[in-house]
């Protein structure tokens, strides 16, 4: 049974490092930006004293400098002394402009999709591939899984081993033991943490996430009175980024020009930045929060504070709240209480997952990533090391000849499987070909001592 798992560990691991050290790496560039400086790139001070310009004030001169472009997006400040921020679509383009709120002067231009952040996105996501790595990292994701309980099932201690050469590596140890000593004692503690992130992730895919997952724990849009748009929450990303809570992508966005709502832009106040701004600060909003600008007749105004986009810190306190653009009325205030139970824990998973809880949490993600990578780098090394000499061969552990069916192995097989689609139908290839490859190299089987 052991080397039943040993097989599945090395053959999974032969698919999964290569990716699972992508996303490692390129999760440690995220991370870094999330939680030490700004996802635009470093943040920008100012100086300034007195109260800020009218929004409105900002905003225009900001179209000023592009004539030609139409504002998104206002991003407020997160606190007194950094910018404001206004994402404009521009030419093709998408920039965000930092705007000193208290001068409305123009410090900084951005291309929203090539800053490091988001390029270390497209890789995370889909490693530039489109829709065929998207497919890659779901079932990378999803066979990691596999290696998660394989490895587990391994350094378990048995046969007299104790617990204590799993939490304290031997690092009296040399060569490949050390190497071993090392990835087990690694593995062992993340074990619990990386399964977090496995799952978080794999919710975001397009397979299981975004067909199986996302649309039965999706807000119901039924719980407002106002007219649906054809267009989702997920229309108010810009530049492709993931900026809206997952609770909420797939949820049809209300229309303005009805007679629904509850009051919001008192009356004698205009229904723009300024007076959707000012609602905002009467309804509670504080620090960095979103002001959406409606792009059609159907279009609504969408304030939105939210740990997705780096808002917040405290993931029950996300909240969006959708303004009729012509009476100004609220149509839909949507709260971390409102969302579904699957919703509220992808809320706190994928906060902590983009390491938006605080210092802490960012710190914390970095040492994950570091350690993940150093589980990719040792089982290579692991498997130079024992790989036979002067042979072309893969070095694969042997399968026994004959043994008893593995029940619980196929229990977590079929489980992970039936959880994870693609990582299901590529352990059933894997299957095939290696009884393929037994038949067909009888030195790949034979008995073990």
């Amino acid at each position: 049974m052991y080397f039943r798992a040993w097989r599945w560990h090395f053959y999974s691991g032969l698919f999964v490092v290569p990716f699972l050290l992508i996303l490692a790496i390129t999760g440690t560039v995220m991370v870094y930006f999330t939680g030490f400086q700004d996802r635009l790139g470093p943040l920008v001070h100012v100086t300034g004293q007195g109260p800020s310009k009218a929004v409105s004030a900002q905003a225009q001169a900001v179209l000023q400098k592009y004539p030609t472009a139409t504002i998104a997006e206002y991003v407020s400040p997160k606190e007194s002394g950094l910018s404001a921020w206004f994402v404009i679509a521009n030419e093709g383009r998408t920039l965000a402009v930092a705007v000193n709120p208290y001068t409305a002067e123009l410090l900084k231009e951005v291309d929203k999709e090539n800053t490091l952040y988001a390029w270390a996105a497209k890789i995370h996501r889909k490693l530039l591939l489109g829709d065929v790595g998207d497919r890659i990292v779901e079932i990378a994701s999803g066979l990691a899984v596999v290696q998660l309980v394989t490895g587990l099932y391994l350094f378990w201690p048995r046969n007299g081993g104790k617990w204590g050469d799993i939490l304290v590596p031997n690092l009296a140890a040399s060569g490949r033991k050390l190497w071993k000593t090392l990835h087990t004692s690694v593995g062992f503690y993340i074990s619990i943490v990386l399964l977090a992130f496995l799952l978080t992730g794999h919710a975001w895919t397009g397979i299981w996430g975004a067909k199986f997952v996302q649309p039965w724990n999706s807000f119901p849009a039924a719980k407002w009175d106002a007219p649906k748009s054809d267009l989702t929450h997920a229309s108010l990303n810009t530049a492709d980024l993931r900026e809206v809570p997952w609770g909420l992508e797939q949820t049809p966005l209300p229309a303005s020009g009805s007679d629904a709502g509850q009051p919001g832009v008192p009356a004698g106040k205009a229904v723009n930045l300024d007076g959707v701004s000012e609602l905002a600060q009467t309804l509670g909003f504080s620090g960095q929060f979103h002001v959406a600008v409606p792009q059609d007749e159907n279009g609504v105004y969408s304030i939105s504070a939210d740990t997705m986009s780096g808002d917040l810190k405290v993931p029950n306190q996300d909240r969006t709240v959708h303004i009729d653009r012509y009476t100004g009325k609220i149509l839909a205030d949507i709260q971390y209480a409102d969302y579904p139970l699957m919703a509220k824990a992808m809320a706190v998973g994928i906060a902590f997952h983009q390491g938006d809880l605080g210092l802490w949490n960012a710190a914390l993600n970095l040492v994950l990533t570091s350690s993940i990578a150093f589980l990719c780098v040792s089982g290579v090394v692991m498997w130079w090391k024992r790989r036979p000499a002067g042979t072309d061969r893969l070095g694969a552990p042997l399968m026994p000849l004959e043994s008893k069916l593995w029940k619980g192995g196929v229990l977590v097989m079929v489980l992970t499987g039936m959880a994870f689609p693609l990582a299901g139908i590529a352990m059933v290839v894997a299957l095939v070909l290696d009884g393929i490859a037994s038949v067909a190299f009888p030195t790949l089987r034979g008995k073990l001592n």
